[in-house]
């Protein structure tokens, strides 16, 4: 499990950012500026004058490439899974982190905070952030048709999900927003359970 320390230290100095909305109200405090943001389907949104920290910033700035990922990889399962159970399970991921990472992005904005940038340039995180696959195991996943993209995929994404998991659970731990929080405890709560939908499909496999 990622350590809080590397989480803060990522986050502090390691995110490759791109031009960050800064809101004059922030004035770099720990405080958010009192704008909603994030869709009803997330939890939260960013309450008017609730505090939030640097683990909260690290918490997003870092699930956000975490889930962009998972979206991308689900994508790919919509076209390429052999077994109807995983493509569902992939529009399921997708419909879920998409509006998670609208959320997310919204709460940054708000609280004056850079957004990670969506490039490859991110790749040198990928061993920051548990679970993330490097460039060349996604083009694999690519490349892979069939059963044998259906195994990968589950092999892939269960450890991606693992890692998500962990870090929400420093989110829980140490945040200060309580829609952070949140989302993170909903975060923890349906990818335990597509770890565990994931781990049948592929024993039967």
């Amino acid at each position: 499990m990622i350590t809080r320390t590397v989480v803060r230290r990522a986050a502090l100095a390691g995110v490759v950012v791109t031009t960050a909305v800064t809101l004059a109200a922030c004035g770099g405090g720990d405080h958010s500026p009192g704008m909603g943001h994030g869709s009803s389907s997330v939890p939260g949104g960013v309450p008017g004058g609730a505090a939030f920290n640097d683990a909260d910033v690290a918490f997003a700035q870092m699930m956000i490439p975490h889930h962009r990922q998972a979206v991308e990889m689900a994508e790919l399962a919509a076209t390429r899974a052999e077994d109807p159970e995983i493509a569902r399970l992939a529009g399921q991921i997708k419909a879920a982190q998409a509006p998670e990472i609208a959320a997310m992005t919204g709460w940054l904005a708000a609280w004056g905070r850079p957004l990670p940038s969506a490039g490859p340039e991110m790749s040198h995180l990928d061993h920051g952030m548990p679970g993330m696959m490097a460039e060349a195991e996604l083009r694999g996943l690519e490349a892979a048709s069939g059963r044998a993209f259906d195994r990968q995929f589950l092999t892939m994404m269960i450890a991606h999900h693992e890692g998500a998991v962990a870090m929400a659970r420093d989110e829980i731990a140490d945040g200060g927003d309580p829609a952070a929080k949140a989302l993170a405890q909903q975060v923890v709560a349906a990818q335990q359970a597509e770890i565990a939908t994931m781990r049948e499909i592929l024993d039967r496999l």
